[in-house]
């Protein structure tokens, strides 16, 4: 069972439909203590990085001892500048610092626009579980302004004026900038591999 989680940080439902394409039993945990049955945990969200603030000190506890036991994380869009320390657009919010650096606001550069909304292509600087049988240039589908840096965690990489991390891999602790439930084939292979991991 996958625990999706909801802190008001956008619709599930495309991610529940997603997700039950590729053949996951997933819930919606009421309380902090029900991850602790699930056998991996996903974090999605849009919006402003303020809104991780709703995970507050028992949920942030029990998704990090989840992860120690060794059940996979992913964090989609938002949910992945969740697990670095934080980001420029709510300096006062703390991420998860699993992963180092902070977001900070895409460039705006005509003919580029932020918000960075559509299509765009995956480079893979590295192998990783979550992009096997997917072909480096795949294209996936992006809503945000807000980026994470490229670190050794990178193992996508996607540019709109300048290059941003849009995958990290470190252990089981994933995350990806796009959204792998509007991603089409591309994002139901992102969201099997996850399920792999398990």
């Amino acid at each position: 069972m996958i625990a999706l989680i909801d802190y008001g940080a956008g619709n599930l439902t495309s991610v529940r439909k997603a997700l039950a394409a590729v053949g996951a039993e997933v819930a919606i945990p009421g309380s902090p203590a029900e991850i602790a049955s699930a056998d991996a945990v996903i974090v999605p969200g849009v919006g402003n990085f303020q809104r991780t603030d709703a995970l507050d000190r028992d949920w942030r506890d029990a998704i990090i001892h989840a992860i120690e036991e060794g059940r996979p994380m992913l964090g989609i869009c938002l949910g992945l500048q969740w697990l670095f320390e934080g980001s420029t657009e709510a300096p006062e919010c703390d991420g998860l610092s699993l992963m180092a650096g902070r977001c900070t606001r895409l460039a705006s550069a005509p003919p580029l626009k932020v918000p960075h909304v559509g299509w765009n292509a995956l480079a893979f600087p590295r192998p990783s579980r979550l992009f096997e049988g997917i072909a480096d240039g795949s294209q996936v589908y992006f809503t945000h302004s807000y980026a994470a840096p490229i670190t050794g965690d990178a193992v996508a990489v996607t540019t709109h004026g300048v290059p941003f991390a849009s995958a990290v891999e470190r252990g089981r602790v994933f995350g990806v900038q796009f959204h792998p439930e509007k991603s089409g084939d591309v994002g139901l292979l992102v969201l099997k591999n996850f399920l792999n991991a398990l």
